[in-house]
């Protein structure tokens, strides 16, 4: 009696639900890893400008000539107010918590920043995957080869530009908190330690009241300018690096930016 033939639909689909396991492990693996990273880069940003926020605060005072100190009459208005003369003008009036005025407002913009800035960059470079190569295969998608992902990476210019443009987005949704922490940072307190702006939602609500909502984008245009090149530079940066030391075989990852 002939023996049925054992069947090769079965192997043919097994072996499917086994590269699609696979491909769906190594996408949440590197989700989870920008994840991580993300998290990483974020707390070590966050430590470092509460660390320097005190130098942060007295360059601003430089900046807008909040100073505090009482001049004599014969002392022209034009004598330069040194740092250390700003530092103890700081402390005298709002103590020593003074130091880190507008660190909260600096620190919360951190994770909606890179958190903007990592996923419109990868949706810019997914349209310019498109257009250059009419396909979105992308370096950082994991359900490629590592061959395919070499083939394909974007030229220096277009990685610029999609980073520029993730900075400009990232830059334009943040901005009022942007303006907040300057604001606050800029400003010393008056008599008795009185202060204009008292927090966060505070400043953006006096801001928005006194000068109008539009007021809270004044200066938009210098700091959007400023984080296509720098924002730009940096991916683009990640880029050509990527092109020069590619990705190995066994599908290492090459570290983010994230300062």
């Amino acid at each position: 009696m002939k023996q049925p033939e054992p069947s090769t639909d079965r192997g043919s689909s097994s072996l499917q639900r086994q590269e699609e396991t696979t491909v769906s492990s190594q996408t949440t693996h590197g989700a989870a890893d920008m994840t991580r990273r993300m998290v990483c880069g974020g707390l070590a940003g966050m430590i470092a400008k509460t660390a320097t926020n005190p130098l942060d605060r007295i360059r601003m005072l430089s900046q807008t000539g909040e100073h505090g100190i009482k001049l004599s009459s014969s002392t022209t208005t034009t004598k330069r107010i040194t740092p250390l003369q700003l530092y103890k003008s700081i402390l005298q009036n709002e103590g020593i918590l003074g130091l880190w005025a507008g660190n909260g407002a600096n620190l919360l913009r951190v994770f909606p920043a890179k958190s903007i800035v990592f996923s419109s960059n990868d949706f810019y470079r997914g349209v310019a995957h498109t257009l250059y190569f009419g396909n979105d295969v992308d370096n950082n998608n994991n359900n490629y080869t590592t061959q395919q992902q070499q083939k394909q990476q974007l030229p220096w210019m277009l990685s610029f530009l999609s980073g520029g443009l993730a900075g400009m987005t990232a830059s334009a949704a943040t901005y009022p908190l942007d303006l907040a922490r300057g604001r606050i940072t800029g400003k010393l307190a008056g008599p008795g330690g009185k202060k204009h702006y008292k927090g966060i939602v505070n400043t953006v609500l006096i801001t928005a009241r006194e000068e109008g909502v539009r007021a809270l984008y004044k200066g938009v245009t210098p700091t959007l300018l400023g984080a296509m090149p720098y924002e730009g530079i940096k991916f683009g940066t990640v880029g050509m690096l990527e092109r020069a030391f590619p990705k190995s075989s066994t599908g290492e990852e090459q570290g983010g930016v994230l300062s």
